[in-house]
């Protein structure tokens, strides 16, 4: 069994993406959720758009389910393209644009980490400063 990103380790990861939300000054709502895309923990920035609570989740759900990150879906999600439609599956919750990314240890996915509430280029931004969190941290 995969072992999954612990609420603890969620928090440090979100702790550093809040921290580069202030620095490019643009609220967010931040989601971590465990191997099966289930949500460990989540927060919203003050003045972070609330659409962006389902936003954020969704985009860790569709890393975690999917094995990647959710840029990678803009292509191949294109119509007439083999995943085309994606988005409209698992219930509305697949998000198939930049800000959703997995949390690997020793090559398994531990859980992903989705961001939400500014464009797609500084949602990305910022859910990288988690992922480099956790690499750092990761025994």
């Amino acid at each position: 069994m995969v072992d999954s990103v612990q609420l603890d380790t969620a928090k440090e990861v979100i702790d550093a993406a809040e921290q580069r939300a202030e620095e490019i000054d643009n609220p967010m709502v931040i989601a971590v959720a465990n191997s099966e895309g289930n949500l460990v923990a989540q927060h919203r920035m003050d003045g972070a758009w609330l659409a962006s609570v389902d936003i954020s989740r969704n985009k860790a759900y569709t890393a975690a389910a999917l094995d990647m990150p959710t840029h990678e879906l803009a292509d191949p999600t294109r119509p007439g393209e083999s995943l085309y439609g994606l988005q409209n599956t698992n219930q509305g919750r697949m998000v198939i644009f930049g800000g959703g990314y997995p949390l690997m240890r020793d090559g398994d996915i531990v859980g992903a980490i989705g961001v939400s509430g500014g464009a797609v280029e500084q949602d990305m931004d910022v859910a990288e400063s988690g992922v480099d969190r956790f690499e750092a941290h990761s025994p």
